[in-house]
């Protein structure tokens, strides 16, 4: 108690009111970003069409189950910058329609009023408001008015009322230290977790409950007035920590009611339920040590969530809990052993429906809550992302795959999935098509190991092929049929790539074993599964093994230094973005240290049997003598996860070794590379990197095998 009132006086809580409010009429501020107009050449892939195609997002059925909303987002490379505008279509696809046309971007877009209006944040100026207009896209009125303005919203079931994200000060400035230095900008911290991700942590989100009655929000409240706890979590938390009661009555929120180190060590996260009339809040988690996120209720009240075990370990089973109105609490997948991303109730609420990793696709399953009978309800060689219900049996969902982005989808139980929207099929038709294989490797332990293929365009297995090793990040996270902007399979294979993704261990989709295997064995069983997959494909007469790079970021980075000093020749180049190169070094920059303590066994300075593995067999540094091959580096000066002198430290230790060695630092990016210009750039300088070490011009890598490592 005595931590959170010394808190409390650091804390300044948002304004309700803004000294100046926004309009109701859209003011253009610069050119409207929308489709642009690219031609393809020959087929090809480029980076530049890569950034030319729409990215769709956020679904949501009408009340009536007659119309989709959705999202599409467009990047300008010339604005170096995107722009989200909504769309309508009717549940079959049909007449789809673009209902906004603006400079800024309309996000977390939802039906009000039985369908008639529509309700979103838009950023005007500086601040971010929550809006509502006719479901046409005409009548815009700003309905809030918050200094820190609106990160997103959550309306109740009665859509009386509303919670709304927005950020107060955490901590004190400068000038809070020393009030006479107006211009003084130094950071005074005297506990953990003051940066994360990509950003110094100056504010935190809160929710605020407040009154609606469809055209203003008003008697705003803050729900953790004066507390220096954060909901929704940083760095990830969104709209879906928040759920209401059917009621109208109460609201559930996720947080973690921890500060500085005892945050920076926990993810023993809780669900909260705050009660409007009286502000009386229950923990309805309590003793339960992990995550707790996503809480869903159903409409008689039964509330549903995904709860982890173990406190400390963020890469825990996703387990779905329930709690019925009686307060029993159930864990429903005791008896599932994957990983679970998102659940729904369904409307008759017999089901949950879910998205979950496995076996290297991410399909939709759903259980029946009585009994706990899982049935698959889509899958196939897609990931679907996202869920909603158009009626009683139908949803409506994303999917993609390597060779396409996500577009609109409806499914049923026992009928093939339809695709609804056609944002990019204009484009995506003029490109010459890759070839998806899934292959069964078998692992030095005797497991069979899923890894993804992709074959170029116009593939002879007559020819030789140079090939890429893609190593995960996370460390776990899946290799499913994921589509990415940067990490994009298919514009690998389309510069004429073989690209070999190894579903490797620790990573989630293959059990819970299979994915915990990885923590405190950074350097182990996984390195292995990487080399087994190499060598199994150097096998077939396709590929040209003098010519094979070993790719990736974060972790997959973290691989990509370590596969340098151990890949016995294997490899002809290298490359890594955001990798980590010192675990020493990684364990006293980084901030979530919940992570390294759990991945490496905890400081380098504890000598237990896991971190002397850690820090010894598993750590890149230590094994800098035996680099032989050309390698490149890329990282953004403003990633605080995985800090850029991670880049710097490898860069320097491959000039001094003589190597052919390059390094690209984006000093606006973070952990990612998120600009348009940035990323065709990355991209150009990817390609040219393994196309100069690669390609058959390229001379083999046939220097002497690597010494011995010197590691006991």
């Amino acid at each position: 108690m005595k931590l959170i009132k010394t808190f409390a006086i650091m804390l300044s809580t948002v304004a309700l009111l803004s000294s100046s409010t926004c309009s109701d009429i859209v003011e253009q501020q610069g050119p409207i970003i929308g489709k642009p107009d690219v031609k393809v050449e020959n087929g090809q892939f480029t980076p530049e069409l890569l950034n030319s195609l729409g990215r769709v997002s956020g679904p949501t059925v009408s009340p009536d189950g007659r119309k989709i909303l959705y999202g599409v987002t467009y990047q300008d490379i010339e604005q170096n910058k995107g722009n989200r505008e909504l769309w309508v279509m009717d549940v079959d696809g049909q007449n789809a329609t673009q209902i906004t046309k603006t400079p800024s971007s309309e996000n977390n877009a939802v039906w009000i009023e039985g369908g008639r209006r529509i309700a979103f944040v838009y950023k005007e100026g500086d601040v971010t408001q929550m809006w509502v207009m006719n479901a046409d896209g005409s009548g815009r009125k700003c309905v809030t008015a918050l200094e820190n303005g609106v990160d997103g919203f959550v309306l109740s079931p009665d859509e009386k009322h509303v919670v709304l994200i927005s950020q107060v000060k955490y901590g004190k400035n400068a000038q809070d230290h020393h009030p006479d230095l107006k211009k003084a900008n130094a950071r005074i911290i005297d506990d953990l977790m003051y940066k994360h991700w990509d950003e110094w942590v100056e504010t935190i989100p809160h929710p605020f409950v407040a009154d609606f009655d469809g055209s203003q929000v008003t008697n705003v409240k803050d729900v953790l007035e004066g507390e220096p706890f954060e909901s929704p979590m940083k760095p990830w938390g969104d709209v879906e920590s928040l759920a209401w009661t059917p009621d109208s009555k109460s609201l559930i929120y996720v947080c973690r009611k921890k500060v500085g180190k005892e945050y920076a060590i926990s993810t023993n996260s809780d669900l909260f339920r705050y009660e409007l009339a009286t502000g009386k809040t229950e923990n309805l988690t309590e003793g339960m040590m992990g995550y707790d996120t996503y809480p869903i209720v159903s409409k008689s009240g039964r509330l549903a969530w995904l709860s982890m075990e173990h406190d400390g370990y963020e890469a825990d089973k996703n387990r779905i809990f329930l709690m019925d109105t009686n307060g029993e609490k159930k864990d429903l997948t005791a008896n599932w052993d994957y990983s679970v991303d998102a659940i729904v109730w369904s409307p008759d609420e017999q089901f949950i429906y879910f998205i979950c990793p496995f076996q290297g696709t991410q399909p939709i399953f759903r259980m029946e809550v009585a009994t706990q009978k899982v049935d698959t309800i889509a899958s196939g060689t897609f990931d679907y992302d996202g869920l909603a219900f158009a009626g009683p049996d139908t949803l409506v969902t994303m999917r993609h795959n390597y060779a396409m982005p996500n577009e609109v989808f409806s499914v049923k139980a026992g009928e093939q999935p339809k695709q609804l929207s056609h944002v990019n099929d204009d484009l995506l038709a003029q490109l010459d098509s890759i070839t998806i294989e899934r292959r069964l490797v078998r692992t030095t332990d005797g497991k069979d190991m899923v890894t993804w293929v992709v074959l170029p365009p116009h593939f002879d297995p007559a020819k030789k092929y140079p090939a890429i090793l893609f190593c995960e990040g996370g460390p776990q996270s899946p290799v499913s049929q994921f589509w990415s902007y940067r990490w994009n399979f298919r514009i690998m294979a389309a510069n004429g790539y073989v690209v070999i993704a190894p579903n490797r261990r620790g990573l989630p989709g293959f059990g819970t074993e299979w994915n915990a295997q990885i923590s405190g064995d950074y350097g182990g069983q996984n390195m292995k599964d990487y080399m087994s997959a190499v060598d199994d494909m150097k096998r077939e007469p396709y590929i040209d093994g003098d010519h094979i790079g070993a790719v990736g970021a974060s972790y997959g980075g973290y691989s990509v230094y370590w596969l340098a000093g151990n890949h016995e020749n294997r490899f002809a180049c290298f490359l890594a973005h955001a990798g980590i190169f010192n675990l020493e070094a990684q364990y006293l920059e980084t901030e979530e240290m919940w992570f390294v303590n759990w991945d490496l066994g905890g400081p380098f300075w504890e000598k237990n049997a896991t971190t002397m593995k850690s820090y010894t067999v598993a750590n890149p540094k230590n094994y800098v003598q035996n680099w032989n091959r050309p390698i490149m580096v890329t990282a953004g000066e403003k990633d605080y996860r995985i800090v850029f002198t991670q880049a710097t430290q490898a860069f320097n230790a491959a000039k001094l070794m003589g190597l052919d060695a390059r390094m690209v630092l984006f000093p606006e990016e973070n952990h990612w590379i998120l600009k348009p210009q940035n990323s065709i750039l990355w991209q150009r300088e990817f390609f040219g990197w393994l196309d100069r070490w690669l390609k058959p011009q390229a001379a083999p890598a046939t220097e002497g095998s690597a010494p011995a490592d010197s590691v006991k």
